[in-house]
């Protein structure tokens, strides 16, 4: 039986559960600590990669998780002139955000998100999202082999040999 009633709430609580959980296993396991981390990191993305892949990382969220990315969101009537160019100017706002809870690492607690990222959304956003990144930050995301590959669930079925890229979605090494 549903707790919520809704089965979307419920796979979005569950998911959002895992996703905190793994959190809680890098910066402490406290889950209101997690939540924040969570949130000021993807913040941090959204507002710093160009619109339009922004919305995209957005639409792989769950549910949940994708409430607190788009919270206080605004649009931008032209992309930010002033993009990060280190790894310093990438966290601070994340620090600014902490600045109110308990002490966190600020890179650890990014770097775990970035890891989170990498093992439930799907290869191809991440590997986009992440190369719109300054090279320092790009440093501190690690792509994951876990994570999924859309394609290879959009294409279904190819045979017994499976598609040409192989069962990872990355090109086969021939």
């Amino acid at each position: 039986m549903s707790s919520t009633g809704l089965d979307v709430f419920d796979k979005t609580l569950q998911t959002t559960h895992i996703w905190l959980d793994e959190l809680m296993e890098v910066i402490e396991p406290d889950r209101q600590i997690a939540w924040h981390v969570l949130g000021a990191v993807l913040r941090a993305i959204r507002d710093r990669v160009p619109l339009g892949l922004a919305v995209h990382l957005g639409s792989q969220l769950p549910l949940l998780v994708r409430g607190v990315y788009y919270d206080q969101w605004h649009a931008p009537a032209r992309p930010d002139e002033r993009p990060p160019r280190s790894l310093d100017e990438f966290l601070a706002p994340i620090a600014d955000e902490l600045a109110n809870t308990r002490p966190v690492n600020v890179r650890d607690g990014t770097r775990a998100v970035f890891q989170i990222l990498s093992r439930h959304v799907n290869f191809g956003q991440v590997e986009k999202v992440r190369d719109a990144m300054p090279e320092e930050v790009r440093n501190l995301w690690p792509l994951s082999s876990e994570a999924p590959n859309m394609r290879e669930r959009q294409e279904g079925y190819n045979g017994p040999e499976g598609n040409a890229e192989g069962r990872s979605g990355r090109p086969a090494d021939h």
